[in-house]
């Protein structure tokens, strides 16, 4: 399998997961910021042989069993950690990351992580998440691509990359890899279970499938069931990866520099990157505002390009050179197959099973996960006499405010940590 590269085209993500307006160039001097001009890679994954940066590895002694039937063997999982676990293992954190996100919740950009910690300045020695107090892991979920087995991993069997091979997992799957990890750092108990986006469906799952296991979770900008129109939003992003000539299958690992399915998964993150922020952002961003000499004043034609336009053209070309094209796919699946109900009796039986202090936090612009399914969570076990709060984020920025309005994200997370026995 020909290696993921780094280029000098690669720029940090300020956030290193949805990806931010922020990290946008400002108009009046990005045209004179160079573009990436080198080929594509094929594959955007870490793979072995890559700088490691501050990632560790566990490779399960276990066949990991999947909700498909399936079975992996060989499984590795990539995490990074933060502070110290006390004497009684009473102080560690979980954190979940999002879609395209990783292990790498603080620290900077540089050799093996292309982008810097996507909760920096959020975790760490006298921060919110205070390493000096917390012990804080964050692993990257079964079928990721930044260190833990996915599809752009070697088959134990021959040594190429999975590829198509690579089965359907769930949230849950994902789940229980993270519990086999917690189990050989000594973490019996999470003291929480933090996560926004995808993260808040593996919190949710953790509380469900896990609950002996966790004292409080805190779910951000996610939901108890994907909706039908999440399941909408990512089913067009699937589609421009599987029209790509170039995606072969899934099977593209061998093919040179340039010939993988850059264009597709470029489409998709463009797709996804609409529904990620709010039109008051896109708006008061960019207006109606032509590329500077895209074409000439008073002519219309079709080479006339909009400013927001090549916003989500540069995040789209940004995400092929960290990120894998199956996983995308096998992450959103994922997403679309989320539903804490499913084989357990329906939605009421398994709130019951949520028995934790809950933190739900919703974001007022959000329009991928609106407000209305974080205060469910509230509502839903409220209901049954659990302990459940919701705090709503008020930012302009959609559903990526949990990534930009620390100071608002974060005191409530505080607040809530110290309020757990």
């Amino acid at each position: 399998m020909r290696r993921r590269q780094a280029t000098t085209g690669d720029v940090a993500d300020p956030v290193g997961n949805e990806a931010s307006l922020d990290g946008w160039p400002d108009r009046t001097t990005f045209g004179d910021e160079p573009m990436i001009h080198d080929l594509p890679p094929v594959t955007g994954a870490w793979c072995p042989g890559d700088p490691v940066g501050d990632r560790r590895f566990l490779v399960l002694d276990r066949k990991v069993a999947l909700d498909s039937g399936d079975v992996l063997d060989g499984v590795q999982i990539a995490y990074e950690t933060w502070g110290r676990l006390n004497d009684d293992a009473s102080n560690a954190l979980l954190l979940c990351h999002a879609w395209t996100g990783d292990s790498h919740v603080a620290g900077r950009a540089g050799p093996g992580h292309p982008t810097p910690g996507w909760w920096e300045t959020v975790v760490g020695p006298g921060r919110a998440i205070d390493t000096d107090r917390w012990f804080v892991v964050c692993s990257n979920v079964l079928g990721g691509c930044q260190g833990s087995t996915g599809p752009a991993s070697p088959h134990p069997d021959d040594g190429r990359a999975y590829g198509s091979r690579f089965p359907v997992v769930t949230i849950r799957d994902m789940v229980r890899a993270q519990a086999r990890l917690a189990d050989h750092l000594g973490v019996r108990r999470w003291h929480s279970v933090i996560g926004g986006s995808m993260g808040g469906m593996q919190v949710l799952e953790w509380a469900v499938t896990f609950p002996d296991r966790v004292a409080s979770i805190v779910p951000i900008a996610t939901c108890l069931q994907a909706s039908a129109q999440q399941i909408a939003w990512e089913s067009i992003g699937r589609r421009a990866i599987l029209h790509d000539p170039y995606f072969n299958g899934g099977d593209y690992y061998d093919a040179p520099a340039g010939q993988g399915p850059h264009r597709g998964l470029s489409t998709a993150r463009m797709v996804a990157q609409v529904t990620f922020r709010s039109d008051n952002v896109f708006t008061e961003k960019f207006g109606r505002d032509v590329v500077a000499g895209s074409e000439p004043r008073g002519v219309v034609s079709n080479d006339q390009q909009f400013e927001v336009e090549r916003y989500l053209e540069y995040h789209g070309d940004k995400l092929i050179r960290r990120f894998d094209a199956n996983s995308y796919l096998l992450i959103g699946r994922a997403m679309d197959l989320h539903d804490i109900a499913r084989g357990r009796g329906g939605l009421a039986a398994a709130v019951k099973r949520i028995t934790m202090p809950v933190l739900s936090m919703g974001i007022v612009s959000d329009m991928l996960y609106p407000s209305y399914q974080q205060i469910q969570i509230r509502d839903v076990l409220s209901a049954q006499g659990g302990r459940a709060e919701y705090v709503e984020i008020d930012s302009p920025h959609g559903h990526d405010a949990f990534l930009i309005d620390f100071d608002q994200v974060a005191p409530p997370i505080t607040r809530f940590l110290d309020s757990i026995g």
